[in-house]
């Protein structure tokens, strides 16, 4: 409110003039909720063929795509994929019809695709660093991830074929995990 004084003839006058309504700010308060998904490894559909290979002498290939998808939507993103072979077997299963883990090697090579922020560390990025795989190996890792990420790569298994292995079709698991 303006107010504005005037005097004439010996006498004061108030006059009161309204000024222009000012409202106060209306704030409101906004919220949403970012929903974290999960951790997961999608591996190829087998049977995954090798080949065929003499005794004393190794067969290869690559197993195809092995894709971790991490949707936790987190601020600090990390994880590692291992991976893990069980023996090689045919017939009944007997030393000569089996081939050990300890035979299996792995390279998961470099990664053929990822997505999102962070560093992508392949566990062996070339032949060179092939690895058994009768125990648990690292196949690849994220570090210094922000937010949804995801790795995709097509790792190469060389298995040793024993010398005293005999004639037959071998069968296997081998075995991804994340965490």
């Amino acid at each position: 409110m303006r107010i504005r004084y005037s005097v004439a003839a010996g006498a004061a006058i108030v006059v009161a003039t309204a000024g222009v309504a000012v409202a106060a700010p209306g704030d409101t308060t906004v919220t949403f909720s970012v929903s974290g998904g999960s951790l997961a490894v999608s591996v190829p559909s087998g049977p995954v063929g090798l080949g065929s290979g003499l005794p004393g002498n190794p067969v290869s290939g690559q197993l195809g795509n092995v894709t971790v998808t991490d949707a936790r939507a987190l601020l600090t993103a990390s994880w590692t994929a291992s991976v893990i072979s069980g023996n090689f077997t045919t017939g009944g299963a007997t030393s000569a019809e089996t081939v050990p883990a300890s035979a299996v090697s792995y390279w998961s090579g470099t990664a053929t695709s990822t997505t999102g922020t962070g560093t992508f560390v392949p566990g062996q990025a070339s032949v060179g660093q092939a690895q058994t795989l009768n125990v648990s190996r690292t196949a690849y890792s994220l570090t210094a991830g922000v937010g949804n990420n995801s790795a995709t790569w097509n790792p190469t298994l060389i298995v040793a074929i024993p010398s005293g292995a005999v004639n037959g079709s071998y069968t296997g698991t081998v075995t991804h995990s994340v965490a």
